[in-house]
């Protein structure tokens, strides 16, 4: 069991406004709907905390007070219809004193515990510090009002920047997965001073919507299809109305995205077990930085500001890591690749998918460790490219 070291900055208990249901008028109806949906920020936390027991390097775990906004935000950007403050989930793990920073920034319907298979490896270089994005996880859950793909990227990229104030951090390197990739590279973008380095994972949002898709959308399948999409109705919302019976939802789809059908290292039933537990918390709780899908993609995932569309302004020495099965292409990254005026690199981790880390974990620290050598090795050019992974 590991060791916990819990440390209370601020008042940690949600407002109203931010638990399962978001509603603070609620009266009789309350019970009904903690018996309908059975779970909470507490469930949350102790589901992380049990997952985590899996990992064996001390850690503390703190909401970091990012306050209810930026001076020169809107109020409707992170703040909702309240001026209460919010707050970052955060974990970070035991390090040597002279260990770079690792930020890791989870992706769309997940959080920080999804990184558990790879706390202990990565925490033995670096000094490992993981979030849930503001809306996700153990994090704050703010009613989302956001109305135009700016305003969503500003929920997150201003969140996280209060987060960075607050914790006192700079010059670190940052990991985002997926949809986090979008939001570290997007955050790189605005914010480069900070970021040492940038390691984006299965990245979302190096692709636009291709002729193809145009062309489904045209017709009376694309066309509902695309209406469902533009609704908002994402998959929390079909697991929070199927009430109890969530729970048995969720262990079908870990059981069958990690276990059965992974092409890496399985998931023991002790992981499956604590991952599905936690999954499930934090995926039927209140709905906030979800609603973000509409306004940052198009139907089928396709970014509504492409990254490639940046790529001659990025800044940050970039890696990108794609499992060989990632339904991501990379060849979207070989594109930004070729307009990017800093140093680019793209590996690909063999047996993983887009989730290269929990199937893969050894095969996606090696590639981690590789991107960021110079911080890393005394002499980072006599390094090779680790054994089993391939340059794209």
């Amino acid at each position: 069991m590991n060791t916990i070291r819990s440390r209370l900055l601020t008042k940690t208990r949600m407002s109203a406004e931010d638990t399962t249901t978001g509603k603070n008028n609620l009266g009789g109806f309350w019970p009904f709907f903690r018996r309908w949906i059975p779970t909470s920020t507490d469930h949350i936390i102790n589901a992380e905390k049990r997952l985590l027991s899996l990992v064996k390097t001390p850690y503390v775990q703190e909401q970091v007070n990012i306050g209810s906004g930026p001076p020169d935000s809107r109020v409707r950007w992170f703040r909702s219809s309240s001026n209460e403050p919010r707050f970052i989930n955060t974990v970070t793990f035991d390090s040597k004193d002279d260990s770079p920073t690792l930020v890791m920034v989870h992706g769309y319907a997940a959080s920080q515990g999804f990184f558990f298979r790879n706390f202990d490896a990565l925490a033995s270089r670096f000094r490992v510090i993981a979030i849930d994005q503001l809306g996700w996880g153990g994090s704050s859950r703010p009613d989302f009002t956001c109305k135009s793909t700016e305003e969503t990227e500003a929920w997150f990229i201003d969140s996280f920047e209060e987060w960075r104030k607050a914790k006192n951090l700079s010059n670190f390197i940052l990991l985002g997965h997926s949809f986090g990739g979008y939001i570290a590279s997007k955050y790189a973008l605005k914010h480069p001073e900070h970021v040492q380095h940038l390691v984006l994972v299965g990245s979302a949002g190096f692709s636009s919507e291709t002729e193809r898709i145009t062309k489904f959308l045209s017709t009376w399948k694309g066309s509902i299809l695309n209406q469902i999409w533009e609704s908002n109705l994402t998959p929390q919302t079909i697991i929070r109305g199927l009430g109890p019976w969530g729970p048995d939802l969720v262990s079908r789809y870990t059981s069958a995205r990690f276990v059965k059908y992974s092409t890496g290292e399985l998931l023991t039933e002790s992981e499956s077990k604590l991952l599905t537990d936690y999954v499930y918390h934090t995926l039927a709780a209140k709905a906030s930085g979800e609603l973000c899908l509409k306004y940052i993609f198009s139907f089928g995932a396709f970014a509504k500001s492409p990254l490639l569309h940046s790529a001659s302004e990025w800044k940050v020495p970039t890696t990108f890591i794609y499992g060989f099965d990632d339904w991501m292409n990379y060849e979207g990254a070989q594109e930004a690749r070729k307009h990017m005026k800093v140093p680019c690199e793209i590996i690909r981790v063999p047996q993983g998918g887009h989730f290269v880390f929990i199937e893969n974990p050894s095969g996606f620290h090696s590639a981690v460790f590789y991107a960021c050598r110079r911080f890393l090795s005394p002499d980072p050019d006599s390094e090779s490219l680790p054994e089993g992974l391939t340059s794209a």
